[in-house]
């Protein structure tokens, strides 16, 4: 028996060395637990017999808290305390999942996924970040949104420019008679005097340059110009605008506001319909001088930021100024964590021994915070788990060494002779 009873020690001490090699093994596994095996005793049932060796109890996980690992991506979380990550195997709901490895990112479609491409549970928020509903059946993929707001098509352009006194009339042209008018070649910088550009927006809010070219034409009293706009390729019509100043600078001509007939460049999904404001534009000695130069189109805000707070609240904020509380990190505790079967890649399911799970935001229901740009290692510690190895591996020799002797014990009764 004693053969048996040693046998039972070394297939312990074999699986507690592969558990401490396991934790060694996984020790940079981001939200790795490690785990310890548990034995007991085999009893006899006669009083006067000793044991029959040990036996593998269990191989319990340990969840204490991991050391944080910092990082510079606001996508890389960490849970200051208990509770899990909750993700889902499949868009339309799949396996549920739970994680402690808070390394997200976005996919294609801007779904919030884990390591292991799982989509990561929110729960709904109101525009505040008040949770609107609770539960695991009130979770869902959290999506980043990559736009916000409608755009608007430009309809006016404000421009005041001050023109220089002193300017030629462009020098590869007459001077302007009706029977001799000008050639203006938008490509050809020496057909014009100046130039400003701005950025206007068709309802779709897709950009489009519209560039403005001013030409004198005359240089005496009154000093006379032209303004020629061009959206894309395009030249807005009725055009040119014709701008007169008189000996002070003041501008004549044109008394109000320009409105353009509706122009389609290339690129835009509809006409804009323009008119230009050519405000306090006048004519003075000196260079010549955009002093304002404002339209009033926009295109929807662009993502350009996530983060996601100690209280789990997903925000994204865009380029027209806007913010946008998107969804809440739904997070998951169990009465008895230890009871969660390991999927891998630091990753459990529930079991009847490990209770439902009890969904709630971060910081309630006994759950912990959200550290951002942070990621939680493994919590295993190696001095621990080389002592834990050496010790295994002394078991081991310990109970070979048993065996090698109950082997010399028989070898010793069979070369008895009578």
């Amino acid at each position: 028996m004693s053969f048996y009873t040693s046998l039972s020690g070394l297939k312990g001490a074999q699986t507690e060395l592969g558990t401490v090699s396991n934790n060694i093994a996984n020790v940079g596994s981001y939200g790795f637990k490690k785990s310890r095996t548990e034995f007991g005793d085999i009893i006899s049932s006669s009083r006067t017999t000793p044991g029959n060796g040990t036996r593998l109890k269990s191989i319990e996980q340990q969840f204490s808290q991991g050391g944080f690992e910092a990082t510079s991506r606001e996508l890389d979380l960490a849970i200051a305390g208990s509770g899990f990550f909750v993700t889902r195997d499949d868009l339309t709901g799949g396996n549920t999942a739970f994680t402690r490895n808070g390394k997200f990112s976005t996919d294609a479609a801007s779904f919030l996924i884990d390591s292991n491409g799982g989509y990561v549970q929110g729960l709904p928020v109101d525009p505040e970040g008040n949770v609107t509903a609770g539960g695991l059946s009130a979770a869902t993929n959290i999506q980043i949104p990559q736009t916000s707001g409608v755009p608007n098509a430009t309809s006016l352009i404000d421009l005041t420019v001050s023109l220089p006194a002193n300017a030629d009339v462009p020098a590869n042209r007459p001077a302007y008679t009706a029977a001799n008018p000008y050639t203006f070649d938008r490509l050809d910088p020496n057909s014009y005097n100046h130039s400003t550009q701005t950025t206007v927006y068709d309802s779709s809010g897709n950009s489009i340059p519209a560039t403005i070219y001013y030409v004198r034409t005359s240089d005496g009293t009154p000093s006379n110009w032209q303004a020629r706009m061009f959206v894309g390729s395009e030249e807005a019509t009725p055009g040119p605008v014709n701008l007169r100043f008189d000996a002070a600078g003041n501008r004549t001509l044109p008394a109000g506001t320009v409105t353009f007939d509706p122009v389609y460049p290339a690129g835009a999904s509809a006409p804009l319909d323009l008119t230009l404001d050519l405000g306090a534009t006048n004519q003075a000695a000196g260079p010549f001088t955009q002093r304002s130069l404002e339209q009033d189109g926009f295109a929807a805000g662009s993502l350009s930021d996530v983060t996601i707070g100690e209280d789990g609240l997903v925000t994204a904020t865009f380029s027209n100024g806007e913010t946008k509380a998107i969804a809440k990190l739904a997070m998951a505790n169990f009465a008895n964590p230890e009871g969660l079967k390991q999927l891998g890649d630091a990753r459990w399911s529930v079991t009847g021994e490990s209770g439902q799970a009890v969904i709630a935001a971060p910081g309630e229901e006994g759950i912990g915070s959200i550290q951002s740009g942070a990621l939680e290692r493994a919590n295993v510690d190696i001095t621990e788990e080389l002592v834990a190895l050496i010790s295994a591996q002394r078991n081991f020799q310990a109970n070979a060494k048993a065996i090698e002797t109950g082997n010399q014990m028989t070898q010793s009764i069979m070369n008895l002779r009578s």
